[in-house]
């Protein structure tokens, strides 16, 4: 006997303009397309009226000569050499002092921040006073403070501050030893990448025996021992390939060593002190945030405070405090271009300052500058990202 079916019948797909994910591909194309006509557009704009004024375009300039001399350069230079060196020169004294800047803000910031969390009243005190000073003073002002109170306020070269009769501290900066590499020494940082290499396989090796088997490894001790030692016994080995130019008086200036400029010392400690005074309350906020159990289960296992706080706290405050430090690194690097009200020469005051003054090519060089900082940020927000997904709880 047959019975009636009690399935539902299937119905049609229907009109593909009442599917949500057609609708939506549709709308991003749409959105895609209008936006690349705009920015079409613009830029024909911009290219007929730079062409009915008799404005050149293009990247033809970079190969012109300079014809100005920079205060301070990480690789050779000289005045006869293309504007596109003066954008190297410019983009490396832009991550000089950005690289700076990053790690003494890190080392200060941490500091202050559990400072502010010390059980000694003046310490903590002391911590919130430097919070609440230098995170309320706008940075152009202390940047100003440092070059011209501080810096511009120290003796000429004749009467240098001296110290161990190797460091001069004088108006124009510091003056220290400057090392003169020799034949063989190349050895030595080849050696460092690969002691840096062996030191990462141990502790990723060590990781992996403390999981299957629960034994940890000394890995810091054992890590620090082979990025010292090895690079140290390769130095040895090749005889000590190194010299020292030590500063000397000579006329009215030091000859020989190292020439540290003030503005690059008063734009790295503006930098470093104000950026850290932001680091120290995501540090103390990241901090609390551990739930204070941990802390109690940590002294009833008898832990150190030290060793409480480096083995348990701090791992877990990370997971608060990466994406927010990854903020101030970005607002630091930005910060950086605060530069040129001291004349130190950055990638703004060479390249988006004097090039474009005497080549007047304003748009390539401004895009040029954008898309330094565009990529520097990007940079360091994908490393922090990775790190920050390695800090993040794994769910089971």
């Amino acid at each position: 006997m047959l019975r009636p079916s009690t399935s539902t019948p299937r119905r049609g797909r229907g009109p593909l303009w009442r599917d949500p994910a057609i609708r939506a591909l549709v709308v991003q194309i749409a959105l895609f397309v209008g936006l690349a006509v705009v920015i079409g557009f613009l830029i024909h704009n911009t290219l007929a009226n730079l062409e009915a004024r008799g404005i050149r375009t293009g990247f033809d300039f970079l190969g012109e000569r300079a014809g100005f001399s920079i205060p301070q350069t990480l690789i050779d230079y000289s005045s006869e050499d293309s504007y596109g060196r003066t954008f190297v020169i410019g983009l490396l004294n832009t991550l000089l002092v950005s690289a700076l800047g990053v790690i003494a803000a890190t080392i200060i910031g941490f500091a202050v921040g559990i400072a502010r969390l010390s059980p000694n009243w003046l310490l903590a005190k002391l911590a919130a006073v430097y919070v609440e000073v230098f995170r309320n003073i706008p940075l152009l002002v202390q940047i100003l403070f440092w070059y011209f109170a501080v810096l511009r306020s120290l003796p000429s070269p004749r009467q240098s501050l001296s110290l161990f009769e190797a460091f001069y501290f004088n108006v124009r900066g510091l003056v220290m030893p400057a090392p003169q590499p020799l034949e063989g020494f190349a050895a030595t940082p080849w050696t460092l990448l690969v002691a840096i290499a062996a030191a990462v396989a141990l502790g990723i090796f060590a990781r992996k025996r403390q999981a299957a088997t629960g034994k940890a490894l000394p890995v810091y001790w054992l890590g620090a021992a082979i990025i010292i030692g090895l690079p140290l016994i390769a130095f040895v080995v090749t005889g000590m390939p190194l010299e020292w130019s030590m500063p000397e008086m000579a006329g009215f200036n030091f000859r020989g060593g190292v020439n540290v400029m003030p503005e690059l010392m008063a734009l790295w400690l503006a930098l470093s002190v104000y950026t850290a005074a932001f680091i120290a309350e995501i540090v103390r906020s990241g901090i609390q945030s551990v739930p204070h159990g941990q802390t109690e289960a940590a002294r009833s296992l008898s832990l150190p405070g030290g060793i409480a706080l480096r083995k348990i706290v701090i791992p877990q405050a990370m997971r608060v405090i990466v994406p927010q430090l990854t903020s101030q690194y970005l607002n630091l690097i930005k910060n950086s271009s605060l530069a040129t009200a001291i004349g130190y020469p950055d990638i703004v005051a060479v390249f988006a300052g004097t090039t474009l003054n005497q080549t007047g090519q304003a748009i390539e060089i401004i895009a040029m500058t954008m898309a330094v900082y565009l990529v520097i940020s990007l940079t360091v927000s994908l490393l922090m990202n990775i790190y920050n997904a390695r800090t993040l709880l794994k769910e089971r």
